[in-house]
């Protein structure tokens, strides 16, 4: 009996062994199509022969048409298409067609066989050559795009991934600003606020004519040229319809907010402080303004969504005004504490800075709203916020004139109340994208803030950007340059490089 079981277990034994000889697992069957990922991944600054093999056993792409030809702008002979196949990332390749890339429209879902074909870089645009009408099939039209937003500096720093690609620039403008009358023909300066971008319109495009804007949205396809081993990326509308225009005047705020000292190094009262920067010149005796700043830590009251917006008052907001006193275009000014310090007590002393109001915080109530304090701006948790109002009258429904936001926690808004913000370059009152209302802080794409530093430290909050006077805009974001100051730092440390620039050219 035993030799038995032996002879089994052997016979078993080489039956396993024989059956993985001859019947070794083969794998998945690879799929007959290969991501637009893996296809840009295969060219090698070199031209590459489109096999079967370097395709991983694939043999066509599939993907959705985002150029237009009928705009007569985009580069003549060629469909972009993209896709989103490999790990979710959308990216687009050209396809040289020849006469028939006319007979295809955005939204279009092709097939298109790809093997045989040649992957190249033409013109600075990599492209798949060699292939007919047909190797392509039609699967189905009228498909929704992807609203793929990018800045300029995404785009700029990675313009391979963009290239070919359906993509947005929100709120640009150009620079120079053209003169009124001014065409979109031509190649122009196109910034956003985090980069500039070359626009190109041949003068065979049906929209050519049409006036160029002061502020809109830029709908079109990211095309690269090639210097040295660079890429340059350019971008194209495709028809009249991817100008969506959002202002044909220049409004220029009066005062923008440009760094704030939220934490002193020791105690904060009557040492906190925000600073300014004039944009025109301003006699505030007679035209008023005010400083109001929210915070909303779960422990301030009234709790929950603020109702009445910035006008909240309690623990939540608290309001300084500005009455007296004049400032220059161009001049940086104070509001805050009494102490008048760089840094809190026996810091450098800013007596001799151009302030424009020091208001006892720790023992007065606001100016119409807001109990007193021993801070005035939080150092930590839950958002807090500066706004300014062109007006000393501030209520739920007032616009600020600048606003700027640290961190994003708390009850700060429900779809009728919360804390209005004002177009800059952090905030829209519309969506940008698609036109929608969205009044509040944290509401739709409003979703932008500063984050806090180390408390205790004495951090000066520098938000250096670059404000364009003449473009009425701001061609560079502002941004978070912390500054560790000292005691003994002065006043020049604060208002010199790193800080916001304002340009007239």
């Amino acid at each position: 009996m035993r030799f038995y079981k032996l002879l089994s277990l052997l016979t078993l034994l080489i039956c396993l062994i024989g059956s993985c000889k001859k019947d070794s697992y083969p794998g998945a069957t690879p799929s007959p199509y290969i991501s637009i990922f893996d296809i840009r991944d295969l060219y090698k600054q070199s031209p590459v022969k489109l096999t079967k093999e370097n395709m991983y056993g694939a043999t066509a792409l599939t993907g959705m048409v985002s150029s237009d030809q009928s705009g007569g702008n985009l580069p003549s002979g060629i469909i972009t298409v993209q896709d989103s196949r490999r790990l979710s990332k959308l990216r687009g390749i050209a396809i040289d067609l020849g006469s028939a890339a006319t007979g295809y429209q955005p939204g279009d879902s092709l097939i298109i066989s790809i093997e045989g074909g040649t992957l190249e870089r033409k013109d600075g645009l990599l492209q798949i050559t060699g292939l007919d009408a047909a190797a392509v099939q039609k699967v189905s039209t009228g498909g929704a795009l992807p609203l793929n937003r990018a800045t300029v500096a995404q785009i700029q720093a990675s313009p391979g991934d963009y290239e070919s690609v359906y993509s947005v620039i929100i709120k640009g403008g150009f620079d120079p600003l053209p003169e009124k009358g001014a065409t979109l023909e031509g190649t122009k300066n196109l910034n956003d606020g985090f980069g500039t971008i070359s626009l190109v319109t041949e003068r065979s495009a049906a929209f050519a004519g049409h006036e160029a804007p002061v502020l809109a949205n830029y709908y079109g396809i990211v095309f690269n040229q090639e210097q040295g081993d660079s890429l340059i990326p350019s971008f194209r509308l495709r028809n009249e319809n991817d100008l969506a225009v959002l202002s044909s005047e220049i409004t220029i705020p009066p005062v923008i907010i440009t760094g704030f000292m939220s934490d002193v190094k020791g105690g904060d009262g009557n040492y906190e402080y925000v600073q300014f920067r004039a944009l025109q010149d301003i006699d505030f005796s007679q035209t008023p303004f005010s400083v109001v700043v929210s915070n909303n830590a779960n422990a301030s009251t009234p709790t929950g969504v603020p109702s009445k917006g910035w006008a909240t008052g309690g623990l939540r907001t608290y309001k300084i005004n500005m009455f007296t006193g004049t400032v220059k275009s161009g001049d940086f000014f104070y509001v805050g504490g009494t102490g008048k310090t760089i840094n809190g007590s026996g810091s450098t002393s800013m007596a001799t800075s151009k302030w424009i109001r020091a208001y006892d915080y720790t023992v007065l109530n606001g100016e119409g709203f807001g109990d007193a304090k021993g801070g005035l701006m939080a150092n930590s948790g839950n958002a807090f916020g500066i706004a300014l109002f062109a007006d000393s009258a501030v209520t739920a429904a007032s616009v600020p004139a600048d606003v700027i936001y640290i961190s994003g926690g708390g009850s700060l808004y429900n779809s009728t109340s919360g804390y209005r913000i004002t177009n800059n370059d952090f905030y829209d009152i519309k969506n940008p994208i698609t036109l929608e209302d969205q009044p509040f802080f944290h509401q739709g794409t409003n979703t932008l803030w500063f984050s806090y530093n180390t408390a205790d430290l004495g951090y000066f909050n520098m938000l250096g950007g670059v404000y364009n006077l003449k473009l009425g805009r701001w061609t560079t974001a502002r941004a978070q340059n912390n500054l560790l100051l000292e005691k003994t730092s002065p006043v020049s440390l604060i208002e010199g490089e790193g800080a916001t620039q304002i340009i007239s050219q």
